[in-house]
C-alpha cells in the first residue's frame, strides 16, 4: 500500500507543483485535496495487489494475478487523480 501510495503522491506532484499562476477562485488550499485523495487512491490499489498476490499464492493464476492488478491500479490512480483535480485543474 506505502509503495502505491508513494507513486500516485509522485504523479500528482508533478501536476500540482508544476502550477505557477493559480486563479482566485481556487482557494488558498487548492494543493490539499488531490495531495490526500490521489494516494488514497494509490494505497487502495497497493491493497488490491497485495490481495492478489495472495490469493495467487492459494491457487489463483498468478500472471492474471499480476495483469489485473496493475488494471485496476492505474485506473484507481486516474479515477483518483481526476476526483483530487475536480474543480481545479481537471474542469
Amino acid at each position: 500500500m506505502l509503495i502505491g501510495a508513494g507513486i500516485a503522491l509522485v504523479v500528482i506532484s508533478f501536476f500540482v507543483f508544476g502550477v505557477d499562476n493559480t486563479p482566485a477562485e481556487w482557494g488558498k488550499f487548492w494543493r490539499i485535496r488531490p495531495l490526500i485523495v490521489t494516494p488514497l487512491a494509490g494505497a487502495m490499489g497497493g491493497a488490491f495487489y497485495a490481495f492478489m498476490d495472495y490469493q495467487s499464492s492459494r491457487g489463483f493464476n498468478r500472471t492474471l494475478a499480476i495483469l489485473l492488478s496493475i488494471v485496476v491500479y492505474f485506473v484507481g490512480l486516474w479515477l483518483g487523480t481526476v476526483l483530487g483535480l475536480a474543480g481545479t485543474m481537471w474542469d
